[in-house]
């Protein structure tokens, strides 16, 4: 342990209390904080403050926050990032709240060091040094945590955008919404042909009345949902087919010959019904 963190860990047991009291006002001034949040921020003050202390016990150095004896702090910044991600905050506000943990310390560093210019200021380097990697620290976790929020609640849409219905014996349908791309294809396919497998349906519709735009990539991934389909044993009618839509696909050159297409759902209902050899009538 150099002079400086025996120095930084000195003042970290001394000043404990007059520390926390400081780093908790010094990160409330810039708004309105309840008391139940200063109290959960003293808590979370509390346990950075007793990693930093049992790191630097066993000597950690404040350079390098990857070490070994970093890796209960590591895994407080980690937990403090996740949990302020959860409930919205920024990666500022959690930077932030870390960052006031200098001024406190350099005031008692200022105070208790006054006369030792050597010692004081590679004191401060050495305090200066490690909160910036904690907070850079936060803020990388953060950024991951909000990145696996931001995937997750995509997965989430897309399953939920991409239903299997099935309409009556023997008949599933997929309403598609929205831009097809090759990710959102992947799931349709896997969860039409789950389906086709669970409940041993022989006819599919797939209605595009939903998607804006028909191009060659849609087509492509169209045909490949429909070419699986048939692998499958089962046959597919694709609804849905709006005049500008057939028109675009005349001039892309597209050929969905053998495949069965109707202009709207209901049609497409209607011929599967036929091909199912049911036959509806009005009730006299």
């Amino acid at each position: 342990m150099t002079q400086e963190t025996e120095a930084v860990l000195q003042l970290l047991d001394q000043h404990e209390e007059q520390i926390m009291t400081d780093w908790l006002q010094e990160a409330s001034a810039s708004g309105r904080v309840t008391e139940a949040g200063k109290r959960a921020m003293r808590g979370e003050a509390q346990e950075l403050a007793q990693g930093v202390r049992s790191a630097l016990k066993a000597g950690g150095d404040p350079d390098n926050l990857q070490g070994p004896a970093w890796s209960a702090l590591r895994q407080s910044l980690e937990s403090l990032s996740r949990s302020r991600a959860a409930q919205g905050q920024s990666a500022g506000d959690t930077s932030a709240f870390v960052l006031a943990f200098k001024r406190p310390l350099f005031s008692i560093i200022q105070r208790d060091l006054a006369g030792q210019g050597d010692r004081q200021m590679a004191a401060v380097w050495s305090v200066s040094t490690l909160v910036d990697r904690m907070a850079q620290w936060t803020v990388t976790t953060y950024q991951q945590t909000r990145e696996d929020i931001i995937k997750r609640q995509q997965q989430d849409l897309l399953e939920l955008s991409t239903p299997v219905i099935k309409l009556f014996e023997g008949v599933l349908a997929v309403p598609m919404i929205g831009t097809l791309d090759s990710a959102r294809t992947q799931v349709v396919m896997e969860t039409l042909l789950q389906r086709i497998v669970d409940t041993g349906s022989r006819l599919a519709i797939i209605d595009i009345t939903g998607v804006p735009t028909v191009d060659t990539l849609v087509a492509q991934h169209l045909l490949k949902t429909v070419s699986a389909i048939r692998l499958m044993g089962a046959e597919c009618i694709i609804s849905g087919i709006r005049p500008q839509i057939a028109q675009t696909i005349v001039h892309l050159g597209i050929d969905l010959q053998g495949i069965a297409s109707k202009s709207s759902l209901a049609d497409a209902l209607t011929l599967a019904m036929e091909q199912q050899g049911f036959m509806v009538t009005r009730k006299q």
